[in-house]
């Protein structure tokens, strides 16, 4: 074991990993004139160097083109959209009509619960894990009070029965059973922002679907993290960002997920706007509103060309990695060795606190520090000043994510090494 966790096999991984060239896509922060040891893909991605290129080209196209832009060439605005459909659609295992990438993921989950929220005196209860990240819990609170319920009764917060604070497959089941007369929604997480933790996402669906309740994910922290099969696990919709493990940029345009079976469902409320409007017919702007087959249906207005561009440049690296699935492999391992490295040599500085199952988790290891907030904030200060950066979640967590598409086994070295100056190890 001390060997598989050496210095040596991890530059040994790094010579034969064959992802390892995809790490020049990306531009690195430098400190002392070297690369950053950067752990926070899922807080943002690093930036693509094609991403710069392909915002130059829409600038160019305006300075050349102006209005003409919407029209012309492979890459006409008009369709821009549509130009990372089938490559999202491969990310999040969907059907390209299934997806569109718009607004951002506040906004889509609103949309969504437009549709898919449909509370009555017998069904109001919202079912979502305790925690939540603040948008997903403000929404939720926000939509319940719109529709003249009351979010003490009616939103149901699954709490943590694991030891560190994570939620077993088993409490999800029983909240949900529990409720299920009530239940008009059940919003889930992909991944636990805090915590780390994957869930099974086809086995909450059933359980959902079982109780007559619709069913969503946020995958903010699943997107490019880890494989998803949304349309075979069929959940009502999904929303996410790409700015996190997908590198498309600060406030990048998020992505949208509808299933299949609502896309000629006429009786579904939605926010309509122009661009949801069936393309045929659009530019008649008529007064009556007849929706786009498909997730391009909830649109709202023209895409926003410039903010798209850097997406394409993103999707364009994980193509060349082969997809999701080779991520994936190479993420276990990093995962798994980051893992063992914290447990072996920092057993009384950090405790791992997301799941030691593989399967339950993904890029991303949250680590207590030992000794509580004012010494986790002092290590934290300490690793940015060298050089190495996670994040930090109050009150005493770090967040390490080494991210496969750009992160090395060493970096994983370089982080304990760290740590262990810092305690004085």
């Amino acid at each position: 074991m001390s060997e598989l966790l050496s210095r040596t096999h991890a530059v040994a991984l790094d010579a034969a990993d064959p992802l390892r060239a995809l790490r020049n896509e990306f531009v690195f922060p430098q400190h002392n004139h070297r690369d950053q040891t950067y752990f926070v893909g899922n807080s943002l991605g690093l930036q693509p160097r094609g991403a710069r290129a392909a915002v130059q080209e829409v600038m160019d196209k305006w300075a050349s083109l102006a209005v003409e832009g919407h029209f012309t060439g492979d890459t006409q605005w008009l369709h821009y959209h549509r130009l990372v459909s089938e490559q999202l659609a491969r990310v999040v295992g969907a059907l390209p009509s299934e997806v569109v990438a718009m607004n951002t993921l506040s906004v889509n989950l609103h949309l969504m619960m437009v549709s898919f929220y449909r509370p009555t005196a017998e069904r109001p209860v919202i079912l979502m894990e305790a925690g939540a990240f603040p948008t997903d819990r403000h929404a939720v609170d926000s939509q319940i009070r719109f529709h003249g319920f009351n979010p003490d009764t009616d939103l149901i917060e699954v709490q943590p029965d694991e030891p560190n604070g994570t939620i077993s497959l088993q409490a999800i089941e029983r909240a949900i059973t529990e409720h299920g007369p009530r239940l008009a929604l059940v919003l889930w997480p992909g991944v636990q922002y805090r915590s780390g933790q994957v869930f099974d996402l086809d086995a909450i669906t059933r359980m959902a679907r079982l109780q007559g309740a619709r069913v969503g994910f946020d995958l903010a922290h699943s997107v490019g993290n880890v494989p998803l099969q949304l349309h075979d696990i069929a959940p009502d919709f999904a929303v996410w960002c790409h700015y996190k493990y997908l590198n498309a940029g600060p406030g990048a345009v998020a992505g949208c997920f509808v299933h299949e079976r609502h896309h000629r469902d006429a009786t579904l409320p939605r926010f309509a706007g122009w661009w949801g409007h069936e393309e045929a017919t659009r530019f008649k702007m008529a007064p009556q509103f007849v929706p786009a087959v498909g997730a391009e249906g909830w649109q709202l207005s023209n895409p926003p060309v410039l903010g798209l561009a850097p997406l394409r440049a993103a999707l364009d690296v994980v193509d060349k990695a082969g997809g999701i699935d080779a991520l994936r492999t190479k993420s276990l391992r990093l995962t798994g060795m980051l893992d063992a490295l914290v447990r072996a040599r920092l057993s009384g500085v950090l405790e791992v606190l997301t799941p030691s199952e593989p399967e339950r988790r993904g890029c991303q290891l949250s680590l207590r520090v030992a000794g509580g907030r004012e010494r986790g904030r002092s290590l934290f200060e300490y690793l940015q000043t060298v050089g190495v950066l996670g994040d930090w979640r109050e009150p005493d967590v770090i967040r390490i994510s080494p991210t496969p598409l750009y992160n090395r086994y060493l970096d994983l070295h370089h982080f304990v090494e760290e740590v262990e100056a810092w305690a004085g190890l």
